[in-house]
C-alpha cells in the first residue's frame, strides 16, 4: 500500500507501533555500521542519512561508523594499482594506505557528514587520529597450514587492530548534539596510521561506550543456516556452534565477531540487517516484527 492510500487512523497506527520502541531507547546509544549497498546507492544514502536525523530528533543518539572498500578499490584500480587480499583483509603498504586514508577520511567520511547535514542534523565526521579515538597497533594474521604444526604468520602491512577506543569523546559529541561519523583508521604508538575493518570498529566503539544496541548493515538479508534459511534470533553460544560448523563463514564471519564481542561487552543486542531495503533502520528499531537477525546473550 503507497503513503497516498493509506488513511489517517493506518497513519497514526504506524507511529503508535513504534512509541513503546521510542520510549525505550530514549537517551539511549545505537551505533550503525553504514556500508554496502547502502553506500552507494543514492536513494538508499538519502534515506539513510534522514533516518539517522529521526533518530537524534526524538531522542536516540546514533554513532555511525562507516566502511569504504568498494570506494578504496576504485580509486586504486584508477591508479593502476592492484588490490590484494588475503582472508578477506586487505594487503595495505604505505602507498595503499595512503590511498585509503584520503578515500576513507576525505572523501566518503565527509560525504557522509555532508548528507546527514543536510538532511538536518548535526554530524561531524572522525577519523582515528582525532583525539586519539581510536589507538591501534598492527594486525598479524594467523594462518594454520596443518595440523599440529605452527600458524604461518602473515604480515599485512600496515592492518591494524583496535588496542583503545576514547569512549569520552564519542559521549561528549552525543551529549552535545552531534551525530559521529566514524572512519574505521587507527593511530599506533608512532603515530602511523592503520586500516581496520570497519565491522570490528563498530564492535569495539559499541563495546566501549556501553551502546544500548549494534546494527550492522549488510547485502545480504542476515545471517543463514545451513538451509540457507534467515535466522531471525540467535544467542551467542548458538554463533559459535554454527561457526564451529563451519556454517557462518566468510564475510559474514567477521561480522558476527563483533556482535559477539559487543554483546560480551554489555551491548543489549546486535543485529545484522539488510541495507539494500528502504528505511532498513526503522524498521529494526521501530516495529514489532523488526528485520534480519539479532544476536542476544
Amino acid at each position: 500500500m503507497t503513503e497516498q492510500k493509506r488513511s489517517p487512523v493506518e497513519r497514526a497506527n504506524i507511529l503508535l507501533e513504534a512509541l513503546p520502541y521510542i520510549k525505550r531507547f530514549y537517551n539511549k546509544t545505537v551505533v550503525i555500521k553504514y556500508g554496502g549497498h547502502a553506500m552507494v546507492d543514492e536513494k538508499l544514502k538519502d534515506m539513510f542519512a534522514r533516518d539517522v536525523v529521526l533518530m537524534k530528533y526524538i531522542g536516540i543518539n546514533p554513532v555511525v561508523v562507516h566502511g569504504g572498500g568498494p570506494q578504496i578499490g576504485s580509486f586504486l584500480k584508477k591508479l593502476g594499482k592492484d588490490s590484494k587480499f588475503v582472508q578477506g583483509m586487505r594487503v595495505t603498504d604505505q602507498e595503499t594506505m595512503d590511498i585509503v586514508e584520503m578515500v576513507l577520511v576525505g572523501k566518503v567520511n565527509k560525504e557522509i557528514v555532508g548528507l546527514i547535514n543536510h538532511n538536518g542534523g548535526n554530524a561531524v565526521g572522525l577519523s582515528g587520529k582525532d583525539g586519539h579515538l581510536i589507538q591501534a597497533d598492527k594486525y598479524l594474521l594467523s594462518d594454520e597450514k596443518a595440523k599440529d604444526t605452527p600458524p604461518e604468520i602473515i604480515d599485512l602491512g600496515l592492518v591494524g587492530k583496535v588496542r583503545e577506543i576514547n569512549s569520552g569523546l564519542i559521549s561528549s559529541l552525543s551529549n552535545d548534539g552531534f551525530i559521529p561519523v566514524i572512519a574505521p583508521t587507527g593511530v599506533g604508538e608512532n603515530g602511523e596510521t592503520y586500516n581496520i575493518n570497519a565491522d570490528i570498529v563498530a564492535g569495539e566503539v559499541a563495546a566501549a561506550i556501553k551502546a544500548e544496541k549494534l546494527i550492522l548493515l549488510t547485502d545480504v538479508e542476515g545471517v543463514l543456516d545451513a538451509e540457507k534459511k534467515l535466522i531471525n534470533t540467535m544467542n551467542d553460544r548458538e554463533v559459535r556452534d554454527l561457526i564451529e560448523k563451519g556454517v557462518i563463514e566468510g564475510g559474514m564471519f567477521p561480522k558476527v565477531k563483533c556482535c559477539l564481542k559487543a554483546i560480551k561487552a554489555g551491548v543489549q543486542k546486535a543485529h545484522i540487517v539488510d541495507g539494500r531495503l528502504q528505511h532498513t533502520i526503522l524498521l529494526e528499531m521501530f516495529t514489532d516484527s523488526g528485520i534480519g537477525t539479532e544476536i542476544v546473550p
